[in-house]
This record gives C-alpha cells, structure tokens and sequence, in this order.
C-alpha cells in the first residue's frame, strides 16, 4: 500500500507541499443521487417547491462549494478553477435526481475534491429544498467518476446505477433514464393501463410542466391538479381534464396515457 500523501513520518496530518509540481491541465467528474418521494420529486420536476426552482438553486450552491472546497476539507489546497459545473438527471422510476458535477483547473494539484464538494452540496441543497414535503430523501452513491491530468494521470470509475433497492418501497429497478431534465424527450416509458396519474406525471415532466403555471393557462384550480398528483383525489373532473388538454395543446387520452402519441 502506498503511502499516504497527508500524513508525515509520525503519522500525524499535514498539508502536502505542491510547490515543486508542474501546473497542468486537470480535470474531475463526481456524482451523487439523492432520492425522493413520489410528491416531492413531481413538485421539484414541475417547479412547484414552496422554496423556490430547486435545481437552479442546487446548481448555484454546487458551484460555490466547489470554490471554496479549501475551507472546510482541511488539507485541501485553495485553487483557482478554470470551470465548476453542476447538471442534473432525472430518474422518473426511481424518482430519484442523478447530479454531475465537474470542476477543472491549470495548476500543480488536483480538483477531485471540488467535484465531490459540488455533488455533495448541490444533493444536501436539494434535500434542504424538499425536507418540508420529504424528510426521507436519502442521498447515495457520492463517488468520483473521473479525472485527468497530473502525475497520477487518468482515473475512469467502473459505471454504476443507483442502488433503487434503497428507494422508497414502491419503486421497483428499472432502465435508468440518461437524458438530462433540459434535453428530455418524449418518455419511452410505457405506463401501465388504468394508471392515469402516473402518466400525468410523465407527461408534465416530458413537457416541463409546471402545475401552478399549467392550471392558471387553463384557467383550472391548482388545487385540482395537486389533489389528483398526490393521490388525495381518485380522478380529475372531465371538464378540468379538457382544459388541461387543451392547454397543453394535446388530447385527454395522450394527457393521461389512453392511447399512445
């Protein structure tokens, strides 16, 4: 086992001298995946959290943690970074948030731990977000994917799907979804018969949706829409179902998975 760079010849902690190494180019990708309720990750892909547009703000803290990484993990060296970046993944199965962050740099060390930071802290943001609706969001898999550059050269992590077996006990492992939120397209998910609120759901988050937005475009009760979202109503009203449709510029039966598109 090689010996660890932040430990002196007694053992104690130290902060490793960078002075002598080269400045290159350096690159790090992280990831975390924090999981949500059924309720909580609706409210996030449509943009209804009390608090605010959740990702947008995760994205910003996960961008600023990265820059300050060098004040709370103690032998990280404070580093000028040329990039720091935050994207997120949908899972609509596993209603779960995969996070990506990237963070690069030209100079002597590494950035691995400012990518990490940034995952961290976009999931923490998230969970602070949501904790109002969803106190059992659970964050997993925080794990460097790669990284380039430097004497050590390059690191690629062996890919890995979320653990789904940990997610709340009604969802069951499935294909992971890989188009981020931003880019998504039409869902190849197939909704099973009868299961019109799940297919609403899928249809707001292909169409980014969002309910307050939507229901006031079609001059409907928000509350209606939130009422058949969360299970607290069986059905929405016919008359409710055609000026959604309507509004969505779309058909009942597409709306909430009669019939294919």
């Amino acid at each position: 086992m090689s010996k660890l760079s932040h430990l002196d010849k007694k053992g104690k902690a130290k902060m490793v001298d960078i002075s002598t190494k080269s400045n290159t180019e350096r690159k790090a990708v992280a990831e975390a995946t924090i999981f949500l309720s059924e309720e909580a990750f609706t409210l996030v892909m449509s943009g209804d959290v009390p608090k605010g547009d959740v990702l947008t703000t995760a994205r910003l803290a996960g961008i600023m943690a990265a820059k300050k990484t060098s004040e709370f993990i103690p032998l990280c060296h404070p580093l000028v970074l040329s990039h720091a970046g935050v994207e997120f993944t949908p899972l609509p199965e596993d209603h779960a948030i995969k996070i990506l962050a990237t963070a690069k740099t030209i100079g002597p060390t590494g950035v691995e731990m400012e990518a990490l930071t940034a995952a961290s802290v976009a999931a923490l943001t998230i969970y602070d977000m949501v904790k109002a609706v969803d106190r059992s969001a659970h964050i997993e898999s925080v794990r460097l994917v790669s990284k380039s550059g430097g004497k050590s050269g390059s690191f690629s992590a062996e890919s890995k799907t979320p653990k789904t077996a940990l997610a709340p006990s009604n969802v069951k492992p499935r294909a992971m979804p890989r188009e981020l939120f931003h880019d998504a397209v039409a869902s190849k998910r197939v909704v099973a018969k009868g299961n019109e609120r799940e297919a609403l759901r899928g249809f707001m988050v292909t169409n980014r949706l969002r309910a307050t937005q939507w229901a006031k475009s079609a001059n409907v009760p928000v509350r209606e829409v939130y009422a058949f979202l969360n299970g607290h109503a069986r059905t929405l009203a016919p008359e409710t179902s055609e000026k959604l449709a309507r509004a969505a510029q779309t058909s009942v039966e597409v709306m909430l998975g009669r019939t294919e598109k």
